[in-house]
């Protein structure tokens, strides 16, 4: 990362279809209770960034990659999912954060992944038992179980500080949250340029395609046939970054989604012992992440954000170049 003041001084002057089930009545009111109580403090001037295709597509020309991190980029003291990580990690010159949308049951749409709490909260029992307000209460833990003062955010308020610093959120929907609901929280924070909506299926990308065309998404693609398909449910190819999966790199695939004009994405991220973090820097040697690179990976996810970008350059040669353009 050895872009980190370089880029920081920049930034500073610079669903539908197949849908996974939606939330309750109650909590559609929720949703909307939320979206009005952000639309005054949307209209807070942005942190400049192109637009997210530009970005994407400069990224993709010149050689540059992103590093993303996966559910915040937790570390010790530093919770996954929480806004004081991310601003932790965003200090540290992090730009890009993978996050997971979970929704109380009465409606608030905030950061958590798993179905219930305890394995990263001091609390107990399902999410879509729990209203906000118990939920607020409840302390994060760290990676390491040792409990932290910070809280679970209100997604709104992680789109507001996104919008306003520059910083750019990848949003996975959890189960008990709705396509529809996200998109439209993103619209109210007038967030659309600084989000990408995570798809897992091609009925999810044509779901959020229909409810955003302009925005960008991850959707699991490796050559022109998968993009092709997208294409013909009305996904633009231009808001496609090119999902590749977390097992082995897949060169030709990368290479047939850079001649198609489509962003490679690749994850190091997993279940820790078996994730490929682990077994790249077994040997204390970041090469598989400059291979990833030259072999036209735009987006790597991982659980070691600061490690990664530290040893790779094109991450600050990137940003430089495209996003504070």
């Amino acid at each position: 990362m050895r872009r980190v003041v370089g880029w920081f001084l920049a930034a500073a002057v610079l669903a539908g279809c197949n849908e996974r089930a939606e939330t309750s009545a109650g909590a559609e009111a929720g949703t909307s209770s939320e979206l009005a109580a952000v639309e005054a403090e949307a209209a807070a001037e942005a942190a400049p960034l192109p637009p997210l295709p530009d970005l994407f597509d400069c990224l993709r020309k010149s050689g540059g990659v992103i590093v993303a991190a996966h559910r915040g980029g937790p570390g010790p003291g530093y919770p996954e999912n929480a806004l004081e990580t991310l601003k932790q990690r965003f200090s540290e010159g992090v730009r890009v954060f993978e996050l997971d949308v979970a929704t109380s049951r009465d409606g608030v749409m905030f950061l958590h992944h798993d179905d219930r709490f305890g394995r990263t909260a001091d609390g107990d029992g399902y999410v879509s038992d729990t209203d906000w307000a118990d939920i607020a209460k409840i302390r994060l833990k760290d990676n390491e179980g040792d409990l932290t003062r910070f809280h679970a955010p209100k997604l709104t308020d992680v789109l507001l500080w996104a919008k306003q610093n520059g910083a750019v959120v990848q949003l996975d929907r959890k189960e008990t949250s709705g396509l529809r609901n996200i998109i439209e929280a993103v619209k109210a924070a007038g967030a659309e340029g600084h989000a990408v909506m995570i798809s897992y299926s091609d009925e999810e990308a044509e779901a959020i395609a229909k409810l955003a065309p302009a925005m960008m998404m991850t959707a699991s693609v490796r050559g022109s046939r998968d993009i092709e398909s997208l294409e013909s449910r009305g996904v633009d190819r231009t808001r496609i970054i090119g999902w590749t999966g977390t097992r082995e790199p897949d060169p030709p695939a990368f290479e047939r989604l850079m001649n198609e004009g489509v962003e490679p994405a690749f994850g190091t991220l997993g279940r820790k012992g078996e994730r490929l973090d682990d077994r790249y820097w077994s040997d204390g040697d970041g090469s598989e992440y400059q291979r990833l690179v030259d072999d036209g990976v735009v987006l790597i996810s991982t659980d070691e954000p600061l490690r990664v970008a530290e040893y790779l350059e094109a991450d600050e040669a990137g940003w430089a170049a495209c996003a504070a353009r």
